[in-house]
């Protein structure tokens, strides 16, 4: 079974605002189209314009209606992909050493020259991040665009994971959160970021920012109708051309 480093001072990963974050799938069609033309075996599809189709896919954009004590209901997307977990359960079942944790930066990888494609590391990972790719055999996982973050010939501006690059609603953030003086952490540490099932015992990498309180109508103005500005009359003594009709057909 593959170890895990005792401990990495670099802790690179995700900082996902739930409030912001609009469900476009930008990052879900941006990671798609990178790690299907570079790092790793290409991402395949099976039938894609077919009855059933499927394919693999490293982040995820799940949408949910929540209800709050009070107020509306709201649509909250929630983005998911590889944690990257100080404990990773993923790494420790694999029987081949494929998946791996790297002491560097924290990022968790895997080997695909060395993964038999037994599937131990999708029932091992509690939050379902890992996909084995039909067409290769071999399990795929996001590796937070290594193969970016880490390129000189790139612009710095690029050297970021694909879906933080994309996103239009700047909901993803990117940094090392075992720094505290981080622009990650600090954004962690004002907004109340939180763990994905702390439950567990993973210690996930990546945090969330819950969604913030929503302006709520005071008790009075609960029933106003939004349309009744809409259905108003725009004046009630009509001039011009429209008064001239208004007054010709009132004769006949």
């Amino acid at each position: 079974m593959t170890q895990l480093p005792p401990r990495t001072d670099k802790k690179l990963g995700l900082v996902i605002d739930l409030d912001t974050c609009v469900g476009c799938h930008a990052c879900v069609i941006s990671c798609k189209g990178w790690n299907t033309e570079n790092y790793g075996a290409p991402l395949s599809d099976q039938d894609p314009y077919g009855a059933a189709p499927s394919g693999t896919f490293l982040n995820r954009v799940h949408s949910y209606e929540v209800q709050p004590d009070h107020g509306a209901a709201q649509l909250i997307h929630f983005p998911k992909s590889c944690l990257h977990c100080e404990d990773a359960p993923c790494v420790t079942v694999c029987p081949t050493g494929a998946s791996y944790k790297r002491v560097e930066d924290g990022i968790v990888l895997v080997n695909e020259s060395d993964c038999i494609g037994c599937g131990l590391c999708a029932w091992a990972c509690p939050y379902g991040a890992r996909e084995m790719d039909q067409a290769e055999g071999v399990m795929k996982k996001c590796t937070l665009c290594v193969d970016r973050i880490y390129n000189e010939n790139l612009p710095e501006v690029d050297r970021i994971p694909s879906c933080v690059r994309t996103c239009p609603s700047n909901a993803r953030h990117f940094g090392d959160l075992g720094d505290p003086d981080s622009d990650v952490s600090r954004l962690v540490a004002e907004r109340g970021g939180v763990d994905l099932m702390p439950e567990q015992g993973t210690k996930p990498v990546n945090k969330y920012l819950p969604p913030r309180p929503k302006d709520q109508l005071a008790q009075e103005d609960a029933q106003i109708d939004v349309l009744a500005p809409f259905l108003a009359p725009v004046a009630s003594d009509p001039k011009g051309f429209l008064g001239w009709l208004d007054k010709a057909l009132e004769k006949l």
